[in-house]
């Protein structure tokens, strides 16, 4: 079973603030049971301490070490902002990805998503797109 999952994608969203952005991506989380409500907590509580964002419209907000206990199953959601919120003086994200991982079963999605922001038309398809399925092909590629 792959960790990126249909269910756990949420396109066309939009966000008030970036804290709005991490409920989201932690809800999907949740209620596909990868992880306790709490967890989402620790995924806010990390970005007070660290900025998530990792460039070109793109964060992986994820929890700190100390969740660990609230990851059920290894899991990423995606939530879709088209026209943006922002994340830090003036970046503005387009694709938010959650993490909760109790391992290292992540590591291929987020080196599918390191090259993925490296190519602006893959990462233009991912912003731009209604439909789910292509972000699970782009993303488990």
């Amino acid at each position: 079973m792959s960790i990126l999952a249909i269910n756990r994608i949420r396109l066309r969203s939009e966000a008030v603030d970036k804290v709005d952005a991490i409920r989201q991506a932690g809800e999907l989380l949740v209620t596909t049971g990868c992880i306790t409500p709490e967890y989402v907590e620790g995924m806010l509580a990390r970005e007070q301490n660290m900025s998530t964002y990792l460039g070109n419209g793109v964060a992986i907000p994820h929890g700190e070490y100390d969740n660990r206990q609230h990851i059920l199953k290894t899991g990423i959601s995606v939530v879709q902002i088209p026209a943006g919120v922002e994340w830090e003086m003036g970046e503005m994200v387009h694709l938010v990805i959650g993490i909760a991982a109790s391992s290292d079963e992540h590591v291929g999605v987020l080196t599918r998503l390191a090259n993925v922001v490296e190519d602006d038309v893959a990462l233009q398809i991912l912003n731009q797109t209604h439909d789910p399925q292509i972000v699970f092909e782009t993303l488990s590629a």
